[in-house]
């Protein structure tokens, strides 16, 4: 039986899926990771939340890497694997898309966005740091080219990427739900991420826990393999849509 047989078998049987995504699944779209050699973070350091706050000379630097896209997070075109993901959802086998990528692929792949937890916030818009309110890019775009301060239309407060960053507090509704569809889950399938960063990695030992089989899909050993029903050290596209071709025959 091959790997994409015994991975649509198990989809098929589950009656609640949650799949938890990484950034393995957009390198294949072109992204790159934070980590790994040649990563974002080999190549530029993170601005935390804390300085970004307290010093215009950050904010800028924050901004200007938004608008330059230096971290190239933003602009790509999601894959078989987004795609994958994003017909499991609208067939109501996938109840939920628990993603630390901040790239908006999901939605783009045609994710509804109330089934996207997005744990690590997302890089395609802004938000207010006192009022919340949400801002496009492109509108923040001429005071940045004026060197003005980018804030609030509403209540004048800071604006931020809508990301998490390093020192910042993670979104205590959005991992509480993500919790919560972990452990009401039966299968689990991780794409794409190493599984080092937590508290985001503890959501797929939250599924296993209570109960649910845990499939991981990635390039590299995870810790949590030995933890795992299944491991497949797979290019994920490809193999989800391979899955996808397996799910029509069953």
């Amino acid at each position: 039986m091959s790997d994409a047989t015994e991975l649509a078998q198990l989809i098929k049987l589950a009656q609640r899926v949650v799949v938890f995504t990484g950034a393995g699944i957009s390198t294949e779209s072109g992204i790159p990771d934070f980590r790994s050699p040649g990563g974002v973070w080999s190549k530029m350091q993170p601005i935390y939340y804390q300085d970004f706050v307290a010093s215009r000379d950050k904010r800028r630097e924050a901004w200007t890497r938004v608008f330059n896209k230096t971290a190239g997070w933003v602009g790509a075109k999601p894959n078989a694997g987004h795609f994958a993901i994003a017909d499991l959802v609208n067939q109501g086998k996938v109840t939920a898309v628990v993603t630390q990528n901040v790239d908006n692929l999901h939605q783009d792949a045609g994710v509804p966005d109330d089934k996207v937890i997005e744990i690590h916030g997302n890089a395609s818009y802004a938000k207010c740091l006192d009022c919340g309110m949400r801002h496009e890019l492109e509108e923040l775009r001429a005071p940045w080219e004026a060197d003005e301060e980018i804030i609030c239309v509403n209540c004048a407060g800071l604006l931020k990427t809508a990301t998490i960053s390093f020192g910042q507090a993670m979104p205590e509704d959005k991992m509480d739900r993500a919790s919560a569809e972990a452990e009401a889950c039966d299968l689990c399938i991780v794409l794409g991420s190493s599984l080092v960063v937590y508290p985001a990695a503890g959501i797929p030992v939250l599924a296993r826990r209570a109960g649910a089989k845990l499939v991981i899909i990635n390039r590299e050993p995870t810790d949590l393999d030995t933890y795992a029903h299944m491991v497949l050290p797979a290019e994920i596209g490809p193999l989800m849509g391979d899955v996808m071709d397996e799910l029509k025959r069953l």
